[in-house]
This record gives structure tokens, C-alpha cells and sequence, in this order.
């Protein structure tokens, strides 16, 4: 009889109430009032806590952990403290609890508070927190639970600003915590730009800020005179989204770039799903009042044309171009027209079938070098009917997420 099929031991059992999820002991605030401290409401949790506590995102060891990391609301001071109903013992459990505090240390910076009296007496300097930088753009949002439009503003700063370089360190632990791949850049190079958006807000008759998200673009240099600025991470913080704050920036930096005769055009760095549809949104609106996408030109097809004046006048790059001709043209066909959705499906599927062709070319090549047991692999994994299907369901998924753009577009 197997020894292990007896179930778990007593320790085991009794060990594996001492895990817990770190998704849901983290607890993050951004406090603008001393009542924030104990309002549930104000409380979010990271999506991902992998980078720090491991694939399985347990810490072991605790009952009942919670890790409170708080900040105040626009320079970011930090309260950082962790609480258990109960902790295992070396001594008695002959096992050791992770070392959670070293965990976090990690990513934060040093100087965070440990107490609540420490950290609500920082909150009575918030008053004097200004925004870094340059102010690009000023903009408000009906918010429908306050009655009221709120004002928000969008900076440009960098490593110069007096207190930005040691706010950026506080700012950049967020990224742990909401982007799956993140990491921290180095500051110290000089071609980095940072945009940072913040929202107004009142307090006792003063005129307050606090953190909303930011963005980073790194500058390459293009030879032999001109720069290629590439979105490396873009982050608004929960409590903020859905709220259109990531179409702003996004916009905002586009036409900071825009006005610049050096730069060539924008590129993003390995974007999300979500980042691409945000930038889908931004590119149309910003092109869609241009000439060269005039219902009669986009009907004519993808021209050199537009390639050229997307780049000259809006910085966007030969590819992103390309989508949004695609997203600009489905919104002139008429796709109830059989003729008019015919010509528009192949004009698409033309573009889809681009790296197929390139793996069949990449086929003739291999079968010229290769012994035929060799190629019979390679040829199975290409059959023709799949390539149909592929190629239909690509096109239909693309359909879908460009309409959703020409959706929000219309609201906008």
C-alpha cells in the first residue's frame, strides 16, 4: 500500500493553513484623508505578485497576513507594515515563515513610514506637493458619484525635476503589481522621458494633486540626426481606470512628439492587448481628419500616401498606419454591400497572409537542404485548409476589435 495515499499528515494539514494568496494580503491605498486610513473602499490588491513572491503568488507561514502598503495620494510617502493573527515557529513547527518584510524592502525605497501616526502627520504636508515638469495638458472628466467635472493635468519631467528621481523610485513599485512583465529602468540614462498624469483635487479650501498613472518613452537614436521615441511602460493606477486617462496620455504624448522635427515616428515596446486597443482609439482620432483618409482615397486602398503624411504630420509609424486604414476604412464600407464587403475582406486577408507566404518561401528553401523524412515534419504543420481557417478567423477577431474602436470613437 502506498505510504502518501493516507491523506495528509497533521502537520501537513496544519501547515498548509499557514499559506497565503499575496494577490489578497497585499493591500494598496493612495489616502488624500486621514479617514481614508480605515474606509474598505479605498483599499485595491495587486493582479500579479509573481515577481516578488514567486510563480504561485503564496506567502508561507501566517494566518490572516496582510501587507499595508499605503501612499498619500500625490508625492507617494509610503506606510509599509505587515500584520498577522498568527505566525509559525521555528521551534515548535520546526519550519520558518518567509521572510515577507525582506520581499517588499526589495521594491520599495528606503524612508517609508512604519506607523500610522508617522504617515498621517506626512499627510498634513501634502499641501505642498506640486507636479514635476512641464504641464502639456489640461483636461476634465464628468464624474457622475461626485456631481462634478474634475480637472486633470498631464506633465512632461525628468531626472532634473528637484524630488522627482526619489518620487519615480516610490511610482515604479505600482508597476510590480499591475504589469505581468515589468521591471525597472535605469534612470540614469538621459534619454528617457517621463509623462506623468494628475488629477486636481480640494482640501479644507486648498487646491490639491494626486498620482493618476504615468508613462515612460525611451528616445533612440535614429542615424545620422533624428530619434525614435518607444513607449516602454504605461501605467494608470486602478482606482483611475476605465476612466479614459490612458486615451489622454497617450494622446498628450503623440502631440508632444508631434511638434518635434527630429523625432520620426512613435514606436511601443512588446505592447499588451490592451495597450494596442487604446493606441488603435488614440491613431484614428488623430487621423481620421486627415486628407489622405478621405472615404474616396481609403476605398482606393493602402497607399504610399498615407504612409507619408501619418509620419510627417502625426509621427505614426508604417504599421500602426496600416491599422488604422484598415479600422478607418471599415468604417466606409458598407459591409451589407456583398460587392464593397468582398473587396474589403481580401484587401485585409492580402496583409494576413504575408508570414505565411514567408514560411512558404522559407519551405522551398528547406526542401533543397533537407533529407525528406526530415521535411515531411516541417510540411504537416502547414496544411492548406488550416491556413484558410486561420487566416478566416484572424480576419473575423480583427473585425470585431476594430468595430469596438469605431464604437468608442463615435461616443467620443
Amino acid at each position: 500500500k502506498n505510504l502518501f495515499s493516507s491523506g495528509l499528515t497533521a502537520m501537513e494539514k496544519k501547515l498548509a493553513e499557514y499559506k497565503c494568496n499575496t494577490n489578497e494580503a497585499i493591500q494598496l491605498k493612495l489616502v488624500r484623508f486621514p479617514e481614508d486610513l480605515e474606509d474598505e473602499n479605498t483599499t485595491f490588491n495587486p493582479e500579479y505578485s509573481h515577481q516578488v513572491f514567486g510563480d504561485d503568488e503564496v506567502a508561507f507561514g501566517y494566518k490572516g497576513l496582510k501587507i499595508l502598503l499605503y501612499y498619500i495620494a500625490g508625492n507617494l510617502s509610503t506606510l509599509f507594515r505587515i500584520e498577522y493573527t498568527s505566525k509559525v515557529n521555528e521551534k515548535f513547527d520546526c519550519v520558518e515563515a518567509d521572510d515577507v518584510e525582506s520581499k517588499i524592502r526589495e521594491i520599495i525605497p528606503p524612508g517609508f513610514c512604519t506607523n500610522t501616526d508617522d504617515f498621517v502627520a506626512l499627510l498634513e504636508k501634502e499641501v505642498n506637493f506640486k507636479p514635476f515638469g512641464m504641464l502639456l495638458h489640461t483636461y476634465s472628466v464628468h464624474n457622475e458619484e461626485a456631481g462634478e467635472d474634475i480637472t486633470y493635468q498631464i506633465y512632461k519631467a525628468d531626472m532634473t525635476c528637484p524630488g522627482f528621481r526619489e518620487y519615480h523610485e516610490r511610482l515604479q513599485t505600482f508597476l510590480m503589481w499591475f504589469i505581468e512583465t515589468a521591471s525597472f529602468i535605469d534612470v540614469d540614462d538621459e534619454r528617457w522621458n517621463y509623462f506623468l498624469v494628475f488629477e486636481k483635487y480640494n482640501k479644507d479650501g486648498a487646491t490639491l494633486f494626486a498620482t493618476v498613472g504615468y508613462m515612460t518613452v525611451y528616445n533612440y537614436y535614429v542615424y545620422p540626426d533624428k530619434t525614435r521615441p518607444r513607449v516602454s511602460q504605461m501605467l494608470i493606477l486602478p482606482p483611475f481606470q476605465g476612466e479614459g486617462h490612458g486615451a489622454q496620455l497617450l494622446e498628450t504624448v503623440h502631440r508632444y512628439y508631434m511638434t518635434s522635427a527630429t523625432v520620426l515616428d512613435i514606436t511601443a515596446e512588446d505592447p499588451s492587448e490592451n495597450y494596442v486597443k487604446l493606441r488603435d482609439f488614440v491613431l484614428v482620432k488623430l487621423c481620421q481628419d486627415l486628407l489622405c483618409f478621405s472615404p474616396g482615397k481609403l476605398m482606393q486602398g493602402f497607399s504610399q500616401e498615407m504612409v507619408m503624411e501619418a509620419q510627417q504630420k502625426l509621427k505614426i509609424n508604417k504599421q500602426h498606419t496600416r491599422r488604422v486604414y484598415e479600422i478607418l476604412r471599415l468604417r466606409a464600407t458598407d459591409m451589407g454591400d456583398a460587392e464593397q464587403a468582398r473587396s474589403y475582406r481580401l484587401d485585409i486577408k492580402r496583409r494576413l497572409i504575408g508570414p505565411y507566404k514567408k514560411k512558404q518561401r522559407e519551405l522551398a528553401k528547406m526542401r533543397r537542404c533537407l533529407r525528406p523524412e526530415e521535411l515531411t515534419n516541417q510540411l504537416n504543420q502547414i496544411d492548406l485548409n488550416m491556413q484558410h481557417e486561420q487566416l478566416e478567423e484572424s480576419f473575423q477577431q480583427l473585425v470585431s476589435d476594430y468595430r469596438r474602436v469605431l464604437e468608442r470613437l463615435a461616443q467620443a
